[in-house]
């Protein structure tokens, strides 16, 4: 990673973090409860969930926001943000709905669209800042 990855970063991860935190904590959370609580475990593995945004920030920066920002395209960075953010969810979510046993139908196609969401929101705003404020 040089300079220029680790501003990136700097600004996609806390938004990131920001976005799942009110996501879960204040829309989601019964919903996930209600629909796979009896999977969900009593407090959250803080280790595991750092590194998932670590890797998947980086993720964003190599795949979506440097091909973005060398084809000097806000476009570009929203879309390739939401195609990333729809296949990493679609991955998690149809593996589990595929070897899980009472994996929600409705938490899969809740999560995949709120990963392309996310990832869509983190990809396009990281983009607008790094342009705007950081001179790329």
């Amino acid at each position: 990673m040089n300079i220029r990855h680790l501003q990136l970063f700097a600004v996609a991860l806390p938004v990131a973090l920001l976005l799942d935190f009110v996501w879960i904590g204040l829309f989601a959370q019964e919903f996930y409860q209600q629909e796979i609580g009896f999977l969900l475990a009593n407090s959250v593995n803080w280790t595991a969930a750092l590194l998932f945004y670590v890797f998947y920030i980086i993720a964003l920066i190599i795949f979506v926001l440097e091909p973005a920002l060398k084809a000097n395209s806000m476009k570009k960075a929203l879309l390739l943000g939401a195609l990333l953010g729809f296949t990493a969810y679609m991955t998690y979510d149809l593996t589990s709905l595929a070897t899980t046993r009472d994996w929600s139908l409705a938490v899969t196609i809740v999560d995949i669209a709120w990963g392309t969401v996310m990832a869509t929101i983190v990809s396009t705003f990281t983009y607008w800042v790094g342009k705007k404020f950081l001179k790329f």
